[in-house]
């Protein structure tokens, strides 16, 4: 399945966004309208150049909130509303208007796309102390970066106001702009962050990702983005494609079990000197998973104690004895409350670890994480000899059907819900788990592990 805006920027979870930045806001705000079920309503707080008023079906000119009264039966299609048009440019709608807007379209269900900064059709951009003017009614940001900006020098040519560029990027005028100072750009207070509501979704769309170095250079990025954006989409919206969609992946570890049928907690079981539960806390860690989350219940004290100086997040499931659904709930639910700022908090899916599998590597993990960037599928589940193996990555819309498991069952019992993709992994140990004390000796006496 090919990935659309639609999709990768979870549209479903938000009717009101707001496009900033420079390299493609424009295109990827009449992209993202026709991806959508109409009528939509597009507008614009800065100018938009007359030649792009043809991108929708109707242009409508609107300069006070008395002339709106005629949007329900003109709003059509795709709709552009702005001023007037003046020297070949849109004038700006005012905040009056937006806001009468966005009750239009608040009250009858109707998506509202908002152009909030100009870029003057450069790749890059610096943010004058007014921008981005975005309204606090936005649930979800998209700050745009043109990838073409890339290894050209800091000048006016390719970035829009270039001196407040050189600031919060750190690059001089007319040195080379490297992927290094486009993230010091991004993440700087004084970018787009600086105006975005702590309640709404940040995305950062880098575009213009038109060649195979060009996409490398976004995807190391992608990693320090994630550090104030929920998601990061590489794409080359001229070839309409997406390449990926990058969001943090949580990882939850199952140790809340009794171990009834081993005869002592297998969560604490030795694996070269460490504890299995640590072990895999320290897996999931390393393969860059956030947040990890770790659901405790039986012998709660003990396991806690072995994890508690690493950076995790400790869930103690009071239900355990109902068996591992229980606690699929209690980890799903943690990753579950509203965007926090700056997007600590979120994540666009989750992976499921054992506890009984210290043996899991960064690799299976960070594959998966990958796989499920390159098509926000639902399921991700790797399969070594034709047999589905653990760990298994469950994406965000999953969750809700989570949060309804009952007994002793396991993320299986809603494949049939959700379309699986499975992941060819020619690693035979992602088959076994601890259950025995047998298992466990095979375990220790395996020297490839």
């Amino acid at each position: 399945m090919n990935l659309t805006l639609a999709r990768v920027l979870r549209v479903d979870e938000s009717n009101c966004i707001a496009f900033v930045g420079s390299g493609g806001k424009t295109t990827a705000m009449f992209q993202l309208a026709r991806q959508l079920t109409p009528p939509v309503i597009v507008t614009a707080t800065s100018r938009l150049g007359a030649w792009q008023v043809p991108l929708a079906d109707k242009h409508l000119t609107v300069k006070s909130q008395n002339d709106l009264a005629s949007l329900e039966k003109d709003a059509t299609g795709v709709t552009l509303i702005t001023g007037d048009i003046k020297d070949d440019k849109t004038e700006p709608v005012s905040r009056e208007v937006v806001e009468g807007l966005h009750e239009f379209c608040v009250s009858r269900s109707i998506p509202l796309l908002i152009e909030a900064d100009g870029s003057r059709q450069r790749p890059l951009k610096g943010w004058a102390e007014h921008e981005p003017p975005i309204p606090d009614f936005v649930e979800h940001v998209v700050t745009v970066a043109g990838l073409s900006g890339l290894g050209k020098p800091l000048t006016e040519e390719h970035v829009h106001r270039p001196e407040l560029f050189a600031e919060i990027s750190g690059v001089k005028a007319g040195e080379s702009i490297d992927s290094n100072s486009l993230v010091r750009a991004l993440l700087h207070e004084n970018s787009s962050l600086k105006n975005i509501p702590n309640s709404a979704r940040r995305t950062v769309l880098l575009n213009q990702a038109d060649t195979n170095e060009l996409q490398a250079s976004a995807r190391a990025t992608t990693q320090a983005l994630l550090s104030k954006y929920q998601s990061v989409v590489i794409s080359s919206l001229k070839q309409e494609k997406i390449f990926a969609a990058h969001e943090p992946v949580a990882g939850i570890i199952l140790a809340a079990g009794e171990s009834s049928r081993y005869g002592q907690p297998k969560q604490l079981l030795d694996w070269k000197g460490e504890p299995f539960v640590r072990v895999v806390a320290r897996r999931a860690l390393e393969a860059g998973l956030a947040p990890v989350v770790v659901v405790t219940g039986a012998n709660a004290e003990r396991v806690e104690s072995a994890v508690r100086d690493l950076n995790v997040k400790i869930v103690r499931n009071s239900e355990w004895k109902s068996g591992q659904a229980s606690s699929i709930r209690e980890g799903t639910f943690a990753l579950t409350p509203a965007p926090l700022p700056l997007g600590e908090g979120y994540a666009g899916a989750c992976i499921f670890l054992l506890v009984d599998q210290p043996q899991i590597t960064t690799s299976i993990l960070q594959a998966l994480v990958e796989r499920h960037a390159k098509g926000l599928h639902s399921v991700v589940a790797p399969m070594v000899m034709d047999r589905r193996a653990n760990p298994v990555l469950f994406d965000r819309r999953t969750f809700a059907d989570l949060l309804t498991l009952e007994g002793d069952t396991g993320g299986r019992a809603i494949f049939h819900k959700h379309q699986v993709e499975y992941l060819p992994w020619h690693d035979d140990r992602l088959l076994l788990d601890v259950d025995t004390p047998e298992q466990y000796q095979r375990l220790l006496a395996d020297e490839t592990l």
